[in-house]
């Protein structure tokens, strides 16, 4: 279902720009709103009128220099707003047909705000829920990827974390059109297949030509999810991608690796994993946080996208912090050869 190449190229080498057409199409706006430009598309568009007219049996004979009856009138218009919508329709050729875009994400604890305990367990009961950082590379990937009339649909699966409105607002604030989640007891503290299991079932419900992921989440960092979905939904996966372009219908993406760049062609759909490196997730502007409430949340039970937990093949039994090794308080005062050779026994008797 896709096709692969192998290019070697330096790390520093330009980038192929797939929208080189951009600037053409940028001055065509400009001419097309200057005075000149108006005026020229008003004198073009009087022939177009007239075709028009004709088409619909009115009558052509007026002096069209001076005047123009009502019908002529809304004719000209109708060619005027179709010359300036053709950068729309260039760019639609150019781009292809709209595409819908899943970006999905993990809520997990405010790291900073994660408590130690004397039992060397972890309290996160003061531990707000926040976007895991790599699948901000993600949601930044599917803004960036899509154009005029694609859509991006946030998709998330967890536990009480969801009930969190603030961290709703800040996910479509950062481009998705609307948010849909599966909140479920059973996946508060769910390991990688069953979080793949639950996000499967969830986009065949909602459809999608591609769908994003981040490389890993900032909790587990398992780095499963993304290729479990993949597989279970039998399509094309590819990870470690630091590159996406549109080429018409299909996708070109780029694996960055230690020596080379491979390239990648897929057929849609697909399911991609994005490294941190692929971009910089932007701050969101005040505009779009005040918009993001605005746009649509679908809550969503296990029994709406007809998921059934199944029985787990692992099970997270406890989560502790390892033992804090105390301070021998040995300080050597000189750098002399016996203080060196004191050093190296103390470094051995650590070691074994």
């Amino acid at each position: 279902q896709f096709t692969y190449q192998k290019q070697f190229k330096r790390k520093n080498d330009k980038k192929h720009d797939a929208f080189r057409n951009y600037p053409s199409l940028v001055c065509l706006l400009f001419f097309l709103f200057s005075t000149q430009g108006r005026a020229l598309v008003y004198k073009t568009s009087i022939p177009a009128a007239l075709f028009f007219a004709r088409l619909l049996g009115m009558k052509t004979d007026c002096p069209v220099e001076n005047s123009l009856p009502l019908p002529h009138t809304i004719f000209s218009q109708f060619s005027l707003l179709l010359m300036m919508a053709l950068p729309v329709i260039i760019h639609t050729r150019i781009t292809g047909d709209a595409m819908k875009i899943i970006t999905c994400f993990k809520l997990v604890p405010e790291e900073q705000d994660i408590v130690v305990t004397p039992q060397r367990s972890l309290n996160f009961d003061r531990a707000d829920a926040k976007i895991s950082q790599f699948d901000l590379n993600a949601i930044e990937a599917a803004t960036q990827l899509s154009a005029e009339g694609d859509e991006i649909v946030a998709l998330t699966v967890g536990g009480s974390l969801l009930q969190n409105s603030k961290v709703r607002k800040d996910v479509l604030s950062r481009g998705p059109d609307s948010l849909f989640m599966v909140q479920d007891p059973q996946l508060e503290h769910s390991l990688p297949r069953d979080t793949a299991q639950a996000l499967a079932c969830a986009a065949k419900n909602i459809e999608f030509d591609l769908m994003l992921f981040g490389e890993g989440s900032g909790d587990i960092y398992a780095q499963q999810v993304g290729l479990l979905v993949g597989e279970l939904l039998q399509l094309p996966v590819i990870n470690a991608v630091s590159n996406i372009q549109r080429n018409g219908d299909r996708i070109v993406v780029e694996r960055t690796l230690e020596d080379e760049v491979e390239v990648i062609e897929l057929s849609l759909p697909a399911v991609l994993c994005v490294t941190s490196d692929i971009n910089t997730p932007r701050i969101p502007s005040m505009k779009a946080i005040l918009g993001a409430g605005k746009k649509p949340v679908t809550p969503w039970q296990a029994s709406d996208i007809g998921w059934t937990p199944a029985s787990p093949l692992a099970e997270l039994v406890s989560l502790t912090v390892p033992p804090q090794t105390e301070r021998k308080h040995i300080i050597l005062e000189n750098d002399s050869a016996e203080a060196i050779a004191e050093l190296a026994e103390h470094l051995k008797k650590a070691l074994n």
